[in-house]
């Protein structure tokens, strides 16, 4: 018989990332190196990986990540992609075949540009109109499902162990300046390929450990702008309301964070007058998009990570750092497994976000 204490008992997931705040390179081997010690957070249902400053040659292109079912669902997808696109490259994803990844689907890489004729009919700038062709693909091909259409950024994903995901996608090859990764412990949803994290739109990319029992009013609100919740996770909700408020409305970090991770009433009375108001108009305005529920989510984002738990710290996150570079993970040990001389850990307080910027101009 086993008891407490003699069993570890983790609190599902697991999450990591790594940034240089010079723009630094680094494969992509050091975040898989990260999730190892974190094996037993995940089960085997899902792994990913999103890596920024992947694509320099197509620094200028939007890099379309889809998965298929089958090659009919290709080309549908890819008729409609020349209709409307320029697409400069387009080749399957390379992989390595692995025993522990199996069933994988059709994983093609399109990089592309929106036509100006297209968006000149369209009336939208480029970011909108990407965003709404990701919608109308995961909505309307079937068989289809982007993962992933950042420029000079890309995610990985797929049903496994972390570690074995990142082998099979090949990483170790891949240079960015800034890394996260998730292995991923369903509790009451699907484990398949769309459902694994990273969730991304343009450059925006979500890992999450832990719930969201607030999923059905934050969908229901997000979804009244033009946004789909098709991937069967309730984590995609986060990306498209982190789009929402930082690319629609505006908003900086910190106030998206306290939209997301809202003081508590009796903490913004505490407040000097002018932080009174702000924060009393984010919790009003955008009430229905406080997320509630345990979670500690890492935001990926062109030159930059923010780092959240919810407000009342839920789940564990960790960061440290060494030198240019800055470490967070659901445990210390994962940052030792990246850094083993990392300096300066802390455990952020609750709904206060760690936001990690790389100088300007050097991504």
């Amino acid at each position: 018989m086993q008891y407490e204490g003699q069993v570890r008992i983790p609190s599902g997931c697991a999450i990591a990332a790594m940034i240089s705040r010079t723009g630094r390179m680094f494969t992509g081997e050091r975040i898989i190196n990260a999730m190892a010690p974190m094996h037993e957070r995940s089960n085997g249902l899902g792994g990913g990986f999103a890596g920024y400053g992947i694509y320099p040659e197509y620094r200028n292109f939007y890099a379309i990540h889809v998965f298929y079912d089958d090659n009919r669902s290709r080309t549908v997808c890819e008729q409609f992609l020349k209709d409307s696109f320029e697409i400069v490259r387009a080749e399957t994803i390379p992989t390595r075949k692995t025993p522990a990844i199996t069933d994988e689907p059709l994983i093609w890489r399109y990089f592309v540009a929106p036509l100006n004729s297209v968006l000149a009919a369209a009336q939208q700038d480029e970011r909108e109109y990407m965003a709404r062709t990701v919608m109308r693909i995961n909505t309307q091909i079937t068989g289809a499902y982007v993962f992933s259409s950042g420029k000079n950024m890309g995610c990985f994903k797929a049903v496994g162990y972390p570690e074995d995901v990142g082998y099979f996608y090949r990483l170790d090859e891949y240079e960015g300046y800034s890394w996260t990764a998730h292995g991923r412990y369903p509790t009451n949803t699907p484990g398949w390929w769309g459902g694994a994290h990273p969730f991304s739109l343009l450059d925006w990319s979500i890992v999450h450990n832990g719930e969201i029992s607030s999923y059905d009013a934050n969908r229901r609100f997000i979804e009244m702008f033009g946004y789909k919740c098709t991937l069967q996770t309730d984590t995609e909700v986060i990306t498209y309301i982190m789009d929402y408020l930082l690319r629609r409305q505006g908003l900086t970090l910190e106030e998206a964070a306290s939209v997301v991770a809202a003081p508590f009433w009796t903490t913004i009375a505490r407040r000097d007058p002018a932080q009174q108001a702000l924060l009393t108009y984010l919790r009003t305005t955008f009430s229905s998009l406080l997320i509630t529920g345990p979670f500690s989510i890492v935001l990926g984002f062109e030159g930059g990570i923010m780092a959240l738990n919810d407000r009342l710290k839920l789940r564990s996150m960790v960061v440290g750092e060494k030198d240019d570079l800055v470490f967070v993970a659901s445990e210390e040990a994962a940052i030792r497994a990246m850094e083993p001389d990392a300096e300066n850990l802390w455990a952020p307080a609750g709904g206060e976000p760690v936001i990690i910027r790389v100088k300007e101009g050097c991504f």
